[in-house]
């Protein structure tokens, strides 16, 4: 069993940056992550394959999300640039087999972090 742990969240103002971290208890196959919004259904941000060679990003968020991983450490980071209120959310990592847009696709949930982004 693999176990998730988010950080980097925080408060920001809108059209600034931040760099969420997603350290793993051990090596990891594709990762994601997911936001959910009060009030909302939880939405797919972005995904990244096994090797990092592959990955995927909802429109949104597309030009101004960066996914990537670490390997060595066992991180997956989402670097946030030109944050915007509607970004506000809690954001969660997760890992399944292939990266994929659908939360039932992956097994394994981090506990999330919150990003709140002011106007």
């Amino acid at each position: 069993q693999v176990q998730l742990a988010e950080s980097g969240g925080g408060l920001v103002q809108a059209g600034g940056s931040l760099r969420l971290s997603c350290a793993a208890s051990g090596r990891t196959y594709a990762a994601g992550w997911f936001r959910q919004a009060p009030g909302k259904e939880r939405e797919f941000v972005a995904a990244i394959s096994w090797s990092g060679s592959t990955t995927i990003y909802t429109d949104s968020v597309q030009g101004r999300f960066t996914i990537s991983r670490d390997d060595h450490e066992y991180i997956v980071y989402l670097q946030m640039n030109s944050l915007k209120p509607e970004d506000t959310a809690v954001y969660y990592c997760a890992t399944g087999g292939r990266p994929s847009r659908e939360p039932r696709r992956y097994d394994y949930w981090g506990q999330g972090t919150q990003v709140t982004v002011s106007s």
